[in-house]
């Protein structure tokens, strides 16, 4: 997943900014073309991911496809095609677990005869 530039997004009758864009390809035909799925995704106050905003699925072929060789080229088009600009890559914020609570054992008194 990577961010982006804030996108507002016409969502159920509200506008939601679109922070997180995540995409992949769902079918590749080789040496032809391939089909990438993609979501715009809101995140909440504290970085996390909130909810979907938008799908779709966008098609590579022609010249765009056969200069596909990384990664990097297929989120850079995915963009593009989406007029979306990417501002690096999504990190979930760490979270801390809460410290446990300790166990407290109790003592039992016991005699133990020495033989």
């Amino acid at each position: 997943m990577k961010t982006i530039v804030a996108t507002p997004i016409w969502d159920n009758g509200q506008t939601v900014e679109a922070t997180i864009l995540n995409a992949y390809a769902v079918n590749v035909t080789l040496g032809t073309s391939a089909t990438f799925y993609y979501q715009l995704l809101s995140q909440t106050a504290e970085g996390n991911v909130s909810q979907q905003v938008a799908q779709g699925n966008l098609s590579m072929t022609g010249e765009a496809y056969t200069q596909w060789e990384v990664d990097s080229y297929a989120w850079d088009w995915v963009a593009a095609q989406l007029n979306l600009t990417i501002t690096g890559d999504y990190v979930p914020p760490v979270t801390t677990a809460p410290e446990p609570t300790p166990i407290v054992e109790q003592a039992i008194a016991e005699e133990v005869e020495i033989a």
